[in-house]
């Protein structure tokens, strides 16, 4: 959580006046720690914290893989977030699509949007008649997120705007230009052959930096394999 908000407060200040939203993944522990976690953002100058249901430790929306914590725990710990929050949106984010289905995905949208949450974003809609379903069936504000090669297909902007989504983010979009801009640079220092190939997708990406060694890692000390 310490990283993360120093990452933020050094985004802040290099944005200005431009909001910024800031992701909290699963808060960094329980109802206490969700709270440190939204006081220490907000003193680094967000304007929204995205907070979501999955279980700690997290992964990307649109990897496999993923755990989800129960209704009523993360409830907790987005009232915890509420009470501690001054002036900062509260995204709350649910990844049920993948884990539970859609249904699901909206029934959990909906019981985080009573709770009190500013903005509800349901991650990683199939289709776009998904996008239109969660857009009809949850009345709150709504985010949609938009990944480079990911699950949720592309949707013109107008029509994102006139289903109903507040706000939409594309979080990989400038990542992936950035990353093929230093290996187009390289490879043409040291060729082709010392340097992998420019990425496409958010999974090349991933590769890239090194994620499969680390899911590895995760894979064989929480199946109990050696």
């Amino acid at each position: 959580m310490s990283e993360m908000a120093d990452r933020v407060a050094m985004a802040a200040g290099a944005l200005g006046e431009v909001p910024l939203i800031a992701d909290a993944d699963t808060g960094y522990g329980p109802p206490p720690s969700v709270a440190r976690t939204v006081r220490a953002y907000e003193r680094a100058g967000v304007a929204a914290i995205q907070l979501e249901d999955q279980a700690f430790p997290k992964r990307c929306g649109h990897l496999p893989g993923k755990e989800l914590v129960g209704t009523e725990e993360y409830l907790a710990k987005l009232g915890a977030a509420l009470d501690a929050r001054t002036d900062a949106l509260i995204i709350a984010r649910t990844d049920a699509r993948a884990v539970l289905g859609l249904d699901a995905a909206i029934e959990r949208g909906n019981a985080y949007a009573a709770a009190g949450a500013d903005v509800i974003f349901v991650e990683a809609p199939r289709t776009v008649e998904e996008i239109t379903l969660i857009a009809r069936e949850i009345t709150a504000p709504k985010l949609i997120n938009v990944v480079a090669g990911g699950l949720t297909p592309e949707v013109d902007q107008a029509m994102l705007g006139e289903l109903g989504y507040s706000i939409a983010i594309y979080p990989t979009t400038a990542l992936i230009a950035a990353a093929n801009a230093a290996v187009t640079a390289l490879r043409g220092i040291g060729g082709s052959a010392a340097v992998p190939p420019p990425t496409a997708r958010m999974e090349d990406f991933f590769r890239l930096v090194g994620l499969d060694e680390w899911f590895a890692v995760s894979e064989r000390w929480s199946t109990g394999q050696r």
